[in-house]
């Protein structure tokens, strides 16, 4: 995907995908829920049967280029990371590879923005070299929220994302290329017309979204507030991974109000292909009309 906001470009880096039972990532969703969706979701796979429904997901990043800058948006599972989860330990994807089709190569990134220090988010924050992990991105500032970041310093959460912590937040840290910001840190020039960030916490006590503003219509980089289309339908079920799953669902459906109110173009971090949208409003839910 290349997208133009006014000033803005915008393009994915795409790592991996993968498929969870409907039931476990969304328990309560109904047949009824799915049919609503079924209206305007633009895939085929899915099905209307509650129990063998999946959600299935992808995991990406996002370069947004803008005033000279080129700023990476969450850096996905990385390559050679030890982790307790089968699905993002020991992997080997063309994630580098892809971020060259993109144009960049690690060392023309100048901001590396993650929504989240979850480890599907941070992993190439860092690469292994010699034995030892060190920044991917070298010549880059990468911005973590402080909420996150105290939280998952403590070491206390599932062992996944201590792991990532360890090897994909902590480095970037000791290097000193890491600015710790709260939550709603302008990035770039001014809010409502630069690169801004908003508080989102639910999901992570430390998420926030990405705000982009230049000449166009309004950029949201969503991070997990939303992980597949069927939470525009049911935003008040909680995602089983969500840290706090009643503040996750109030963060969830203020951020789709706002985003059907403001006309922003959506970018979720793990919708299938092609992911931006604008979010509608569907009566006492929402609906996605896909660009």
């Amino acid at each position: 995907m290349n997208r133009y906001l006014g000033q803005i470009s915008v393009k994915t880096v795409y790592e991996s995908e993968g498929r969870i039972p409907m039931q476990l990532a969304l328990p309560g969703v109904t047949s009824a829920d799915l049919a609503r969706m079924k209206n305007w979701f633009w895939s085929d796979e899915l099905s209307l049967d509650e129990q063998a429904a999946i959600f299935r997901i992808e995991v990406r990043s996002y370069v947004m280029q803008v005033d000279g800058l080129n700023v990476l948006i969450d850096t996905c599972c990385g390559n050679d990371k030890i982790r307790s989860v089968p699905w993002a330990d020991r992997l080997q994807s063309d994630w580098l590879i892809n971020l060259a089709r993109a144009g960049f190569a690690p060392e023309d990134i100048h901001l590396v923005l993650c929504t989240h220090l979850h480890a599907d988010h941070v992993g190439w924050n860092t690469r292994l070299a010699n034995g030892a992990w060190v920044p991917t991105f070298p010549n880059a500032r990468y911005v973590f929220s402080r909420k996150d970041y105290e939280f998952f310093k403590q070491q206390t959460h599932e062992a996944h994302n201590r792991e990532a912590y360890l090897d994909s937040v902590l480095p970037v840290v000791d290097a000193g290329l890491a600015d710790i910001v709260e939550s709603d840190h302008c990035v770039h020039r001014h809010i409502e017309d630069g690169i801004w960030l908003e508080d989102a916490a639910g999901h992570s006590p430390g998420s926030i979204v990405v705000n982009a503003q230049r000449g166009g219509a309004r950029a949201v980089f969503m991070g997990d507030i939303l992980h597949h289309p069927i939470q525009l339908v049911r935003p008040d079920i909680a995602f089983f991974a969500d840290e706090s799953p009643a503040e996750a669902c109030a963060t969830r459906t203020r951020l789709l109000g706002q985003c059907a109110d403001n006309g922003a173009i959506l970018l979720p971090a793990h919708f299938p292909d092609p992911p931006a949208g604008r979010v509608l409003r569907d009566g006492s839910c929402f609906a996605y009309q896909r660009l």
